[in-house]
């Protein structure tokens, strides 16, 4: 039978909390034994930890039993008493150790002097201690050597726990990066989704239903663009404290445990640490983008608007304009196009606009097939692809759109023809001919208006747009 210390329970459980039994050596451990067995001037020194039926050495100088039944353990009479050091002179006349099997069989013990290893929590988990085979006393400046190094021994379990406690943390984090990695890549992805989405948009040549498709994308792509802008706040907080976390790991623990410094190798924590900030950057402007083009979108529809209403065309003009910036820019067989904008002064408009919006992106579009078609002629620097915007107020009651370009321009067949329904010069596939045919209908039938085709080969196109100020059905009212 052994003592048994009045917070067992307790003891047990904060030594279990370490994780140290039956670990392999360790050189911080070994260097302590090794003093204390210099100081105290004695062959054998332990560091001695015990569980519920044996004293275990995390460390031993001078003796190669790695452990010892509970109930022969000079330490387990040390633990009981915390406070103080257990110190026997002479082994074989102190009771309790006269018949001990360490006593009288190797290693002999004659002296023995422990200091308990007291955790944080104040419980004995083991002892410090050294052993002579001659009895002996110890001088008071080696008791107060031999208390300090125990308390050593406590400090370098401590860093051990929380070195294994942040381990844990840096797998969590891990993780939570991995997540926030494939957020960000679904993010990514989301967001070349949407502007494949605007693309297809732009391209759509069926008018009678591009009102209600604008619409419906406007809508749709509001909801997830704020969600993504959102989210991109959340993970890059997740990212940054992340790696503020490995950094003060690096900080204070420069020598890691060789598992978290191969996946640090691997990682490239620097370039991680310099490429988030610009990765993140570009995202969030990508966002915005995505919520501007939002915004030109709910414009050219006109969604919160009555169908019917007194606006402003150049608005309308200039919204149009940038939801074809895509078209616009160079594509390899030509430069830019550049678009000038010739405003005149006009009054506020009475007109459907949503649907006048249509007309002005198909006209656009038209405008840049025909520069596209011209790419087999080089532009020269000083004449550039070119579409001019002109409006003008041609009469009290009237307003013209004249879109023009310097494209190839059209024989004066193709022009007689341009407003008929399914008439098309393009291969099969890439349009049905009704773009500028609906866009005639909404001209013409719905606002009373004009809509007219100039050309000549060589010398590009304009389709003129003319409206009254008033749109027709108030005029019938009044």
């Amino acid at each position: 039978m052994f003592p048994l210390p009045t917070d067992e329970e307790e003891r047990l459980q904060d030594l279990l909390d370490y994780q140290i039994l039956d670990t392999v050596p360790e050189r911080q451990y070994d260097d302590l034994t090794k003093i204390a067995a210099q100081i105290c001037g004695t062959p054998i020194s332990l560091i001695s930890l015990l569980d519920g039926e044996r004293q275990w050495f995390k460390s031993r100088h001078g003796i190669d039993a790695t452990q010892t039944p509970r109930s022969q353990a000079f330490c387990a009479h040390a633990i009981c008493r915390p406070d103080e050091v257990l110190v026997v002179e002479d082994a074989l006349k102190d009771g309790r150790f006269t018949n001990n099997p360490l006593v009288q069989q190797e290693p002999k013990i004659r002296f023995y002097a422990g200091t308990p290893l007291l955790t944080t929590n104040g419980h004995a988990i083991g002892t410090l201690c050294v052993i002579d085979k001659t009895p002996r006393q110890l001088t008071t400046q080696q008791m107060e050597a031999l208390e300090a190094l125990g308390r050593q021994v406590i400090a370098q379990l401590e860093l051990r726990r929380k070195a294994i406690q942040l381990e844990a943390e840096v797998k969590r984090r891990q993780e939570i990066a991995q997540v926030a990695t494939e957020k960000s890549k679904k993010l990514a992805q989301a967001l070349e989704n949407l502007q494949k989405a605007q693309i297809t948009l732009v391209h759509a040549e069926k008018m009678s239903a591009l009102g209600r498709l604008v619409a419906g994308v406007a809508h749709e792509i509001n909801n997830p663009i704020n969600f993504i802008h959102g989210n991109l706040h959340h993970c890059q907080t997740y990212l940054e404290e992340l790696l503020n976390l490995v950094s003060l790991y690096k900080k204070h623990y420069p020598n890691p445990h060789e598992d978290i410094t191969a996946v640090l190798t691997e990682l490239d924590l620097e370039y991680i640490t310099e490429d988030f900030p610009p990765l993140f950057s570009s995202m969030f402007v990508g966002a915005n983008r995505i919520k501007t083009v939002v915004n030109l979108l709910r414009m050219f529809s006109r969604l919160d608007e009555s169908t019917i209403k007194f606006t402003d065309l150049h608005e309308n003009l200039d919204a149009t304009i940038s939801l074809m910036g895509v078209h616009l820019a160079g594509n390899g067989k030509r430069p830019s196009i550049q678009v000038v904008r010739d405003y005149g002064d006009l009054p506020l408009v009475d007109c459907a606009i949503g649907q006048l919006n249509q007309c002005f992106m198909q006209v656009l579009l038209n405008a840049i097939e025909a520069l596209d078609q011209g790419v087999g002629d080089s532009y020269p620097p000083d004449t550039p692809p070119t579409i001019t915007v002109r409006t003008e107020t041609v009469e009290p009651d009237r307003v013209r759109i004249a879109i023009s370009d310097n494209g190839l321009g059209m024989s004066d067949e193709l022009r007689r023809q341009a407003f008929d329904p399914f008439y098309t010069t393009k291969s099969v596939g890439k349009g049905i001919g009704m773009g500028l045919a609906i866009s005639h209908q909404i001209i013409v039938n719905l606002h009373g208006g004009m809509l007219s085709c100039l050309s000549e080969p060589g010398k590009g196109t304009a389709f003129i747009m003319e409206i009254y100020r008033s749109f027709p059905a108030r005029e019938s009212e009044s």
